[in-house]
C-alpha cells in the first residue's frame, strides 16, 4: 500500500507532539483523587505518584469523564473516582465483595472483572451477560473471591479501556502470601492517545498501515542487496509485494499516536518504586493495554517468574518477559546494590517505550535503553519455515500470481489454494505448536526470554480428565480491510459455541494471520498442552503467535452466558469476538 506523500509532515509532527508531551504526561492524575471521596466502607491510601489503593469488602466507584494531560495537551478521559488507572483493589480470598458502580457519564457503562471466576451475570459484559449500566445509573457487582492473585478491570462497552477505565485488583490468598517478600509494587502497562478510539477505529478501517511507519527503506534494500544479492533482494521485495503483506506490521496502533504508561507516567515522569539493596521485591506486571504487547526486562536485575495469569507457576528465572495484552505476570527481584534499575517496557512494534524505576530513594534515575532494532517478520512467523518462498499459506492474493513457486504449495489442490472469502488473506495450513519460541523480535537477541514451555502451574492440572470433545477455532481475518473474526466469520455472522455444564473439553487455536492475538475466554481458565499432551500452565489469557498453533483444556464448571474474544480492542470491535453458553 503507498503513502501519501504528505505522511511523513505526519511522522514529524506525531514525533514532536509525543516528545513534548513526556514531561507533562500524567499530570493531574493525583489530584484528580481529592475530588471523590473515598468509598465510605473501604480502606483508603493514595499516593501522588501512584493509584489510589482500596481495600476491603465493600467499594463505591463512580465512573466519570476527568480532564487529564498524558502527551501535553489536556483531554478528557474515563475514569473511575477521577483517576487514570483507576484505584486499585485489594480483596481477600474467601470473603465477598460488594461494588457499587455509580455511571456518571452520558451514555452506557460497565465494568468486567478479568480473569475471575464469578457468576455470569456479575462478569460485566454488555449485551451477553447483563445490558449495561445506563447513564447515570448504579449497578451492584456482588460475588465471592474464590481466587488469589493478581487481575485487572476494564470496562467492556465500546472504547472506553482506550479512554482510561481500567485498574489493577490484588486478590491475597486465605491463608496468606505463600512467598515472603518485602515489598510489593504494581507495574500497571497501558497506551493513550489523544485521538479519538472511534477515529483510529475508521482509520484502520479504511489504511490498515496507516500508524506504521516502518515501511521497508532504501537502507533496507541496500541492507538486503549486500547480503542477499541484487537478484535476491528484489526477489524478497516482490514476494512480500505479491502477497500484499507488510514484513513490519507488527501492530495496529504505533507511538505515533500512543504514549506509553506505567501506573499512569509516562517515560519522562517516571513511576518510580522503592527497593533497597537486599530486599526481595515483587513486581505485579498487568499489561492493561488496548492493542500494544510489551517486552518487559529490567537491565541489572533478572526477574524470578512466580505467578502467571494470577496462578502459582514453579518459579522461572528470566531475563525478558513479553506480555500479551491482558496478561500478568509476578516476578521477584533482588538488587543487590543501592542504585536505581529501569524497568524498561518497548511495545513489540519498537515504535516507542514504557519507563519506570527501581531505586532506593525517590527521584533517583537509571541509564535507559535505547528500543530494540526493527527486525521484519520471517517465513517462520507465517508458519512456513520449513516451505520455502511460497510456503504452506493459502492467499485470496496468490491467483494469478506471477513468479510464484507452485511447487512449494506440496500437491495442495487449486480448490485449496484460492479463497474466495474477502474477509480471509491468508490461511496456515502447517502450523508449527511450538511454544519454546519467543516471537517475533525476541528470537535469539542474547537475553533470556520467558516462553509457555517455561510455565507449570503448581500442583498441575485440576481436572484429571481427558477431553470428551475437541473445537478447533482459526483466527483469521484481512489485514487491509481490518476484518478480524473466529473461522473468517465476524462476531455478527456467528453462531455460540456451546458447552455441556461440567464437560470436559479442548479448544485448538490456529492463527491464520501475521499479528499475535491474545485470547480471552470469560468465566473460566484453561490449561495449556505441550504437544505431547502434557498440561503446563493454567491462564485466562492465550496468546498465539502468528503462524502458530495452541491448545487447552477446559473444564465448563460455570453456566451462564460468556465473552470469548481477542482482547486488542480493535481486533475485538472489528469482529473477533464470540459468545460461549455453557448449560
Amino acid at each position: 500500500m503507498k503513502f501519501p506523500a504528505s505522511r511523513g509532515c505526519v511522522t514529524d509532527i506525531a514525533r514532536r507532539r509525543l516528545v513534548q508531551g513526556l514531561a507533562l504526561s500524567g499530570a493531574g492524575a493525583a489530584s484528580g483523587l481529592s475530588f471523590f471521596p473515598s468509598a465510605s466502607r473501604a480502606q483508603s491510601i493514595s499516593s501522588a505518584s501512584s493509584p489510589q489503593i482500596l481495600s476491603g469488602t465493600e467499594f463505591d466507584l463512580t465512573v466519570g469523564s476527568t480532564p487529564m494531560n498524558f502527551s501535553g495537551r489536556m483531554m478528557l478521559t474515563t475514569s473511575i473516582n477521577g483517576s487514570v488507572p483507576g484505584p486499585t483493589l485489594r480483596w481477600r480470598e474467601g470473603t465477598t465483595v460488594t461494588l457499587r458502580v455509580h455511571n456518571s457519564l452520558p451514555t452506557s457503562s460497565s465494568i468486567h472483572w478479568h480473569g475471575l471466576t464469578l457468576p455470569f451475570n456479575m462478569d460485566g459484559v454488555p449485551g451477553i451477560s447483563f445490558p449495561g449500566i445506563p447513564a447515570g445509573a448504579t449497578f451492584t457487582y456482588r460475588f465471592p473471591v474464590v481466587q488469589s492473585g493478581t487481575y485487572w478491570y476494564h470496562s467492556h462497552t465500546r472504547f472506553q479501556e482506550q479512554t482510561g477505565l481500567y485498574g489493577a485488583i490484588v486478590i491475597e490468598p486465605a491463608a496468606g502470601e505463600s512467598i515472603h517478600t518485602d515489598r510489593d509494587h504494581i507495574v500497571l502497562l497501558s497506551d493513550w492517545t489523544d485521538e479519538s478510539p472511534e477515529h483510529i477505529f475508521t482509520t484502520l478501517k479504511q489504511m490498515s498501515d496507516f500508524y506504521n511507519f516502518q515501511l521497508p527503506s532504501a537502507q533496507d534494500f541496500a541492507r538486503d542487496a549486500s547480503s542477499l544479492g541484487l537478484r535476491g533482494a528484489f526477489a524478497k521485495r516482490r514476494m512480500w509485494n505479491q502477497m500484499r503483506m507488510n514484513p513490519t506490521d507488527l501492530g495496529d496502533v504505533s507511538a505515533s499516536t500512543y504514549t506509553y504508561l506505567i501506573n499512569g507516567a509516562s517515560a519522562l515522569k517516571n513511576w518510580t518504586g522503592i527497593a533497597q539493596a537486599g530486599e526481595r521485591v515483587r513486581l505485579r506486571l498487568i499489561n492493561a493495554s488496548s492493542s500494544t504487547f510489551f517486552d518487559v526486562r529490567i537491565p541489572g536485575l533478572k526477574m524470578m517468574v512466580i505467578s502467571a495469569d494470577g496462578q502459582a507457576v514453579d518459579p522461572v528465572t528470566v531475563e525478558e518477559i513479553r506480555l500479551g495484552v491482558a496478561e500478568t505476570y509476578d516476578v521477584i527481584v533482588e538488587p543487590q546494590d543501592d542504585r536505581a534499575y529501569t524497568i524498561f517496557a518497548q511495545s513489540m512494534d519498537r515504535s516507542g517505550y514504557a519507563r519506570a524505576t527501581l531505586s532506593p530513594h525517590p527521584g533517583m534515575e537509571a541509564e535507559v535503553p535505547r528500543v530494540d532494532a526493527k527486525s521484519w517478520l520471517t517465513m517462520a512467523d507465517m508458519g512456513l519455515a520449513h516451505m520455502g518462498t511460497a510456503g504452506h499459506v493459502v492467499m485470496q492474493s496468490m491467483q494469478g500470481m506471477p513468479g510464484m513457486d507452485m511447487s512449494a504449495m506440496q500437491g495442495l489442490s487449486m480448490k485449496d489454494m484460492k479463497s474466495k472469502d474477502p474477509s480471509v488473506d491468508m490461511h496456515v495450513m502447517s502450523p508449527s505448536r511450538a511454544l519454546d519460541d519467543p516471537g517475533p523480535r525476541l528470537r535469539d537477541n542474547g537475553r533470556r526470554e520467558l516462553t509457555y514451555a517455561d510455565l507449570h502451574t503448581i500442583g498441575g492440572s485440576k481436572d484429571p480428565r481427558a477431553a470428551a470433545r475437541e473445537i478447533h477455532l482459526r483466527l483469521t481475518g484481512n489485514m487491509q480491510r481490518f476484518i478480524w473474526g473466529f473461522d473468517g466469520k465476524k462476531f455478527s455472522q456467528s453462531e455460540p459455541l456451546h458447552f455441556d455444564y461440567g464437560e470436559r473439553l479442548r479448544i485448538v487455536l490456529s492463527n491464520d494471520t501475521m499479528m499475535a492475538h491474545p485470547i480471552h475466554l470469560h468465566g473460566m481458565f484453561g490449561e495449556l498442552e505441550a504437544a505431547n499432551g502434557e498440561v503446563l500452565v493454567r491462564k485466562h489469557t492465550f496468546v498465539v503467535q502468528p503462524g502458530k498453533q495452541l491448545s487447552y483444556l477446559v473444564t465448563a464448571d460455570n453456566p451462564g452466558q460468556w465473552a470469548y474474544h481477542c482482547h486488542m480492542l480493535y481486533h475485538m470491535e472489528a469482529g473477533m469476538f464470540r459468545e460461549v453458553v455453557v448449560a
